[in-house]
């Protein structure tokens, strides 16, 4: 993994990978973990910051009681994360990598005991009010079908769609639009986002 290290700072945050040069608080950190466990799977390297300079931590043991809080108390159901802690440039980066969860939807709970849902859309975990389960294996032919490619390439480029937005760009009703995005929600390739109104679609992995 030291080697690993400088590679994967060089990607830059996206919707598999996070950087915090500290942990400010369980409340917050468990958005992120909720988020990765509820989407793709993710690292979060602690002691980096976001323009990716190693900064390195005081205290594995502060950060980790704060991850371990997160995980157990404020993350529901709790998850199982695996860590270590890595040398760069003479710095410790805590490394910790958060699966894919089987037990979907969490949810993260903040100071309040207010129970939220995080889902990671590129390098933001956003609230959505629910979660769709991935249903259906992908259908290879649906996927390489022009509109679903078109879609792919425009979230890409951008953040999220919505049905209105998607019909517009490929020539579709709102009601088959609709049904596309929440059809390819099922199937994995999209998550979807409903908190605020109205409902957006983003691509699962950038």
């Amino acid at each position: 993994m030291v080697s690993k290290l400088p590679d994967l700072i060089a990607q830059g945050e996206g919707s598999r990978l996070e950087f915090k040069s500290t942990i400010s608080t369980p409340a917050r950190i468990a958005r992120t973990l909720c988020a990765f466990a509820n989407t793709a799977g993710g690292t979060l390297l602690i002691g980096v910051d976001d323009d990716g300079k190693m900064v390195g931590i005081q205290s594995e043991i502060r950060e980790m009681r704060k991850i371990e809080q997160a995980t157990d108390l404020l993350v529901e159901p709790p998850i199982t994360v695996s860590y270590e802690v890595v040398y760069g440039d003479g710095r410790p980066v805590l490394v910790i990598d958060v699966p894919e969860s089987t037990e979907k939807p969490h949810y993260a709970v903040d100071d309040q005991g207010r129970r939220t849902i995080y889902v990671r859309v590129k390098d933001k975990s956003v609230p959505t009010n629910k979660l769709i389960m991935e249903q259906d294996s992908a259908d290879k032919t649906l996927l390489q079908s022009p509109n679903v490619r078109t879609l792919v390439q425009y979230l890409r480029k951008n953040d999220y769609i919505t049905a209105d937005r998607l019909a517009k760009l490929v020539n579709i009703s709102d009601y088959r639009a609709n049904k596309l995005l929440r059809q390819l929600t099922e199937q994995g390739l999209l998550i979807l986002i409903d908190k605020p109104r109205p409902a957006r679609f983003a691509l699962k992995v950038n």
